[in-house]
């Protein structure tokens, strides 16, 4: 199979083009990859083998332009085993996991190339380099040495397996998780069955189905939908085998189960901490993030935790008392907390997502995103029909700047299917950077893919409050890779310390819940009525109601995490482990967390944020703070603060230290105080 007949190996001619998805297929992968492998190890061994010293062009810049073709076709593959997969796919998947990864490993244990890059390191002050490049340079290094190029032969070469291994298990675990998702339906067959629902909520009940090729609408796990049936069906019954399917995700006796594969993990991730000189793998992790160190990560977790608590014991006595009036005398489950949450938001704020999301119509709302970042940065969003994606569902846009130039393509996928893969992230099928082959510049293909409930035909899709948020979040992680404006691609866009990489999309949630925005965009999607100034107002003070109960599942979740990573002894069953942590933290039954570990996807299909779920904590505190400048100056869309913005934040990438970067846009280091206010953690 060769460039003729697979579509892989065919390059667009235009500079902004799209793979040709609809040649593509599942048998395409392996070949192509094996052949981009071959081809990067031919690069890689060149520069290895030159005759002259090595410098920052022959060497790192050089290794920074290696693997280009890998790099396209395995970002083509891992988006669509992601967002549109199939047996044959996720077959190709596990086939590929340790292939690839013995890939990485080899290249990055390349003796004589680090060698040469370990030279480079230690004269760059002496070379005239700029800044950026001297960022490259250590940034390289620090790569092959936490790849294991430092280690002696046997050492390495044993690290290089587990990279294997986990590789492996990473893929299981992703792919187990994705059946038990699937497989769970919950079928709403009569009027009982839906008492309570509201009409968006049976409508998304029934597509679900029809998505499914069902009759009878069903409730699925996806948390568009799974979360709404929680806050409003009165069947306590039907909420608790919900909510026991949603927790139990990968807690399923059999080939699926993932406890074991969670188990092997944490195993194989502690050996290689050993392997590199670390008391646990979450030491490792940490010495390269802002936090740098268990004891600060644990110092953020714990204020937070102990304000929390006291903030949940008192939503816990509303949800009481309502219940109380209600008649209800039996002990407040989990699967009853978001139902009676619901019946306070009502009751103390007339405020309920039945008649809000009317309102908040998905197009209306993209349309919202799209002008803030016109508002803000001068971009242009426009719409490429002629452009095909990988599935129907997916709308293409061509993204201008300020002079009408294209900077880059942004591809957005916001329903949730069987194919795809639960939660929401941005991923990139190319990257922004001037210093590809040929010398041409690399322009960012971007991606931002939701999980919404699909509506019915011949009506928008609409969004809670919470589905705003996710929808600018992700947004805000888009415009860091389409902002990006830096030299080298292993500097550009989100590829920054993991602690830092939430900072520009937690901060470009506040422009979804920005007052001047919802005035202007959340319009009756019937009617087109404008939000009412009253439901904005009540919109406003509900905000930090159940700011206590999110704080407390979110932190749970955070410390399970790190525990489960500094934990230098075999966590032989993680369910136990789990169990008895936060027992011993006091974390209450009746709230549960965020992710418990047979599902928790962030640190079992990747190692992205493994010892890192605390990371949004982390980045809360800097856009706390950073969104307090747009306050200071007096407005949202302040045309200083936000040109500060783009040039030191969303288009700065790695090319500058994080801490630096925070700086140069704020004009110091960040303070706590904002975060713990915004969540209504901070007393007095």
């Amino acid at each position: 199979m060769d460039a003729t007949t697979n579509a892989l190996l065919i390059e667009g001619e235009a500079p902004l083009s799209l793979p040709a998805f609809d040649r593509i297929r599942a048998e395409h992968f392996e070949p192509a990859i094996h052949r981009a492998m071959r081809l990067h190890r031919s690069e890689v061994d060149a520069i290895a083998a030159q005759a002259a010293p090595p410098d920052f062009d022959n060497t790192v810049a050089a290794f920074d332009r290696c693997g280009a073709l890998l790099a396209r076709v395995t970002a083509i593959f891992h988006n669509l085993t992601a967002s549109a997969t199939s047996p044959a796919l996720q077959a190709v998947q596990r086939a590929l996991a340790a292939p690839l990864a013995a890939h990485h490993s080899a290249v990055y244990q390349q003796a004589a190339l680090f060698e040469r890059i370990d030279a480079v390191h230690r004269q760059r002050a002496a070379l005239g380099l700029t800044p950026e490049q001297q960022r490259l340079v250590a940034r390289t290094h620090r790569d092959f040495i936490r790849a294991g190029a430092q280690l002696p032969p046997e050492a390495r070469a044993e690290f290089a397996v587990l990279q294997g291994q986990l590789a492996e298990l990473n893929t299981r675990f992703a792919q187990n998780l994705l059946h038990d998702e699937n497989a769970f339906t919950l079928p709403l067959p009569d009027a009982a069955a839906m008492a309570g629902l509201p009409d968006f909520v049976r409508a998304a009940a029934r597509q679900a189905a029809a998505d499914r090729g069902l009759d009878t609408p069903v409730i699925t796990l996806g948390r568009s939908l799974i979360v709404p049936f929680l806050s409003f069906s009165q069947r306590r019954d039907l909420r608790e085998a919900a909510w026991r399917a949603w927790v139990g995700r990968g807690e399923q006796a059999g080939a699926h189960d993932n406890r074991p594969v969670a188990r092997q993990i944490l195993a194989l991730r502690q050996r290689q901490a050993t392997l590199m000189g670390c008391a646990n793998y979450a030491d490792l992790k940490l010495a390269d993030t802002m936090a740098q160190t268990r004891q600060r990560v644990w110092a953020l977790l714990d204020e937070v935790w102990t304000r929390a608590l006291p903030a949940l014991d008192r939503e816990r006595a509303l949800l009481r008392e309502a219940m109380a009036s209600a008649g209800i005398d039996h002990p407040l489950e989990a699967w009853d907390w978001r139902y009676w949450a619901e019946q306070v938001r009502q009751a103390r704020y007339a405020l309920d997502d039945a008649a809000l999301k009317p309102y908040f119509a998905l197009p209306n709302m993209v349309a919202a995103a799209f002008e803030c970042a016109q508002r803000l940065f001068g971009l242009q969003f426009v719409h490429r029909a002629d452009l095909a994606a990988y599935h129907p569902d997916v709308a293409v846009y061509q993204v201008n700047d300020a002079a009408g130039a294209a900077i880059g393509l942004f591809l957005q996928d916001n329903f949730s299917r069987p194919t795809k893969r639960s939660g929401a992230w941005m991923s990139s099928l190319a990257v922004q950077h001037r210093n590809a082959p040929g010398g041409l510049p690399s322009l960012p293909i971007v991606l931002n893919n939701n999980n919404f409930a699909r509506a019915e035909l011949g009506t928008p899709t609409l969004l809670s409050p919470d589905d705003v948020r996710t929808l600018f979040h992700e947004f805000g992680h888009g415009l860091h890779g389409l902002l990006s404006d830096v030299g080298y691609e292993r500097l550009s866009g989100t590829r920054v310390l993991r602690d830092f990489v939430e900072l520009p999309s937690q901060l470009f949630e506040h422009w979804g819940q920005e007052r001047e925005v919802l005035r202007r965009h959340a319009r009756h999607w019937q009617t087109g009525e404008a939000l009412p100034d009253a439901l904005l107002d009540r919109l406003a003070a509900a905000r930090r109601f159940g700011q206590g109960y999110e704080t407390v599942r979110y932190t749970a979740s955070a410390i399970l995490d790190l525990a489960a990573h500094e934990s230098a002894t075999l966590v032989d069953d993680v369910v136990a482990f789990e169990r008895e942590l936060l027992a011993a933290r006091g974390l209450p039954a009746d709230t549960g967390m965020a992710h418990r570990l047979p599902h928790f996807q962030h640190l079992f299909s990747g190692d992205s944020y493994a010892a890192g779920y605390y990371v949004y904590l982390w980045a809360e505190v800097l856009e706390a703070d950073a969104w307090n400048a747009f306050g200071e100056a007096g407005g949202a869309f302040d045309a200083a603060v936000a040109a500060r913005l783009k040039a030191e934040i969303y288009s700065r990438g790695d090319s500058v230290e994080p801490g630096a970067a925070f700086r140069a846009f704020r004009g110091r280091d960040p303070q706590i105080e904002p975060m713990l206010r915004a969540r209504g953690l901070l007393d007095g």
